[in-house]
């Protein structure tokens, strides 16, 4: 199937059509952002990144562009947005903080309040979660509530460990909407 067909039929969700294309274009993204970085766990996260925002977004896709190219435009822009957001983590940790009128209380246990704040946030993420796509439920209970590796899960789902990535992320975009709309 050539490219162009692939892309027709991720549009329309077709989850065989996102795995060919993300099997086509991981190894030429990955090291591209490898040279461009030097760092291979920031140059898999930001490559994970871009195909999740690539297919989040394929509808604007303009077939003008190779595929690739698109590719690498989006994360060159996800990796200067990270660049600026560290750069302002910096500036705001290296800002003087006159602290001679702070008062700092440590409390290790949490006051009944924020018990039952933190009990009905668990609740909402429950909740939340259940409404996901069964696909994302299990992959989002493996990772984050038996705490497996990514590696474990790809073996337990029978999955590719890239493919896998991507699934978290996506799955946790979606808890992250949705639990946005529900505030």
């Amino acid at each position: 199937m050539e490219e162009e067909e692939l892309i027709f039929q991720a549009k329309r969700n077709d989850q065989k059509a996102f795995q060919v294309l993300f099997d086509l274009n991981w190894e030429y993204l990955y090291n591209y952002q490898l040279k461009r970085i030097g760092n291979s766990q920031i140059a898999e996260e930001i490559s994970i990144q871009t195909f999740t925002k690539a297919f989040d977004r394929l509808d604007s896709f303009d077939s003008k562009f190779t595929f690739k190219t698109w590719l690498i435009t989006i994360s060159k822009n996800l990796h200067v947005d990270q660049l600026r957001r560290e750069k302002s983590q910096k500036k705001i940790l290296s800002d003087p903080i006159d602290d001679s009128n702070t008062l700092q209380i440590i409390d290790s246990m949490p006051s009944p309040e924020e018990g039952m704040i933190s009990d009905q946030n668990l609740d909402k993420l429950l909740i939340t979660i259940k409404s996901l796509k069964k696909e994302y439920r299990k992959i989002l209970q493996l990772r984050f509530f038996e705490d497996y590796s990514y590696k474990k899960i790809s073996l337990e789902l029978k999955q590719p460990l890239n493919t896998i990535k991507v699934k978290i992320l996506r799955a946790k975009r979606l808890l992250a909407e949705k639990l946005g709309k529900n505030e």
